[in-house]
């Protein structure tokens, strides 16, 4: 099984996370109910097994409680990818939500970068903001060093659209982490 385990605790947030790319339990608790949702279908549309635990400054505002768990996750996933050999590395994916249609492509490359192309109709969902969509995004890219292009081509409801982005990255990084033989490489390393 390909797993990967990441605990933080800062002076804003204190955080533990398990995630088996391999599929497994899904047991998720931020204290954002709508973050909680969305990594609920990033889960599950990516097959993966995640136990996450996050206690942050909600009483600030969900800014950290949404960055740091990118970063928790993004570990994870970087330990359980351990050399990045063995994986198809390439995954893309567009996906309707109702309205929103929304693409997702990814390299896990090790070689961190973040496109993100998304305005939001609503600046909240619930408790949460939806500028921290691209915050979360970039928080993972960078600690799991992987390289992901986000777009929402249209929409006009926030919760569909940013729906749409999770499941869309979701059902992309599955695709990146499928086996495959040897290292998807010309240079023979990542």
């Amino acid at each position: 099984m390909r797993t990967g385990k990441c605990l933080r605790e800062t002076k804003e947030t204190d955080i533990s996370a398990e995630l088996c790319l391999d599929g497994g339990e899904v047991e998720i608790s931020t204290g954002i109910g709508f973050f909680d949702h969305m990594l609920n279908a990033f889960a599950t549309h990516g097959g993966f097994g995640l136990k996450l635990r996050v206690k942050g400054d909600l009483n600030v505002d969900g800014h950290h409680t949404v960055e740091d768990t990118g970063i928790v996750l993004g570990k994870a996933l970087s330990e359980a990818l351990a050399d990045k050999g063995g994986i198809a590395r390439y995954g893309s994916f567009m996906l309707p939500m109702d309205e929103s249609l929304a693409w997702a492509a990814v390299d896990v490359s090790g070689r961190p970068f973040l496109v993100f192309n998304a305005k939001f109709t609503e600046e909240k969902i619930g408790d949460y903001n939806t500028c921290l969509t691209s915050e979360f995004f970039r928080a993972l890219c960078f600690n799991a060093g992987i390289t992901l292009h986000l777009k929402v081509e249209y929409g006009c409801n926030a919760h569909h659209m940013t729906e749409a982005l999770f499941k869309a990255a979701a059902h992309a990084l599955r695709q990146a982490v499928a086996p495959r033989e040897g290292l998807l490489s010309t240079k023979g390393t990542l």
